[in-house]
């Protein structure tokens, strides 16, 4: 992809490296960050079109920079840790990361969920899509702009919950499995997909302010999967 812009924050700088190495060679503009001060710092004036992310940092937590850039950008992060449990990585899933890998981890996978991420989040900017509305325009769906709004009010999201979402908008009242979501949003399948399908669902439900056990916009079809309930306005 031409002119990508791609931040790595890892205090090994013998992973910085080799990152660098395998993304340069696949034509990625690479910047690095030791700290998370200095990956804030790059940041502002940066403005990557992806940020990998350790969550070991010598100054600061992974998660903690995770909170902060979510709270000023919607920008991809892959977060990296040496915690395999699953509950580290369905905890970086919940404060804002699109996607979790745990090291030791092949820089030929990374590269590969690099360019996926990327492709999906940047497919909706290739061409111009219809808006999608519901209910009467309080939802509104812009794929063009990567942006939705609820009741006059735009709502942040993630670019993995955006796709997530539009997903599902595309094709109201359509049932769709775990795995077809996760090949559809992400490009490919893991082991623990469905729990992070899951937490993508719960934060699109929050931040929609769905009530699972009564949902107006998101719902569960037990055995199956999730669907959206509501049909889009007629034009």
């Amino acid at each position: 992809m031409e002119n990508v812009k791609i931040l790595v924050v890892d205090d090994e700088m013998n992973i910085l490296n080799v990152i660098r190495a395998y993304l340069e060679k696949n034509e990625y503009h690479v910047y690095i960050a030791e700290t998370g001060g200095a990956a804030l710092r790059l940041l502002s004036h940066l403005k990557p079109d992806l940020v990998i992310l350790d969550l070991m940092l010598p100054d600061a937590s992974g998660e903690d920079i995770c909170r902060q850039i979510r709270k000023e950008s919607d920008i991809p992060i892959i977060m990296l840790t040496a915690k395999s449990h699953e509950d580290d990585k369905i905890n970086g899933l919940m404060i804002g990361a699109d996607d979790y890998l745990v090291k030791p981890f092949s820089p030929r996978e990374l590269v590969a969920r690099v360019f996926t991420l990327l492709r999906r989040t940047r497919s909706g900017t290739d061409h111009k899509e219809q808006m999608l509305h519901f209910l009467g325009k309080r939802l509104q769906i812009d794929p063009e702009k990567h942006e939705i709004t609820l009741d006059g009010e735009t709502i942040p999201l993630t670019p993995i919950e955006f796709k997530l979402l539009l997903t599902l908008a595309s094709h109201p009242k359509k049932a769709f499995s775990r795995l077809e979501l996760v090949n559809l949003i992400q490009g490919y399948a893991y082991e623990g997909y469905e729990r992070t399908v899951d937490v993508h669902i719960k934060n699109l439900r929050q931040k929609l302010g769905d009530d699972p056990k009564n949902p107006t916009f998101i719902a569960t079809v037990f055995g199956v999967g999730y669907r959206l309930t509501v049909n889009p306005d007629e034009a």
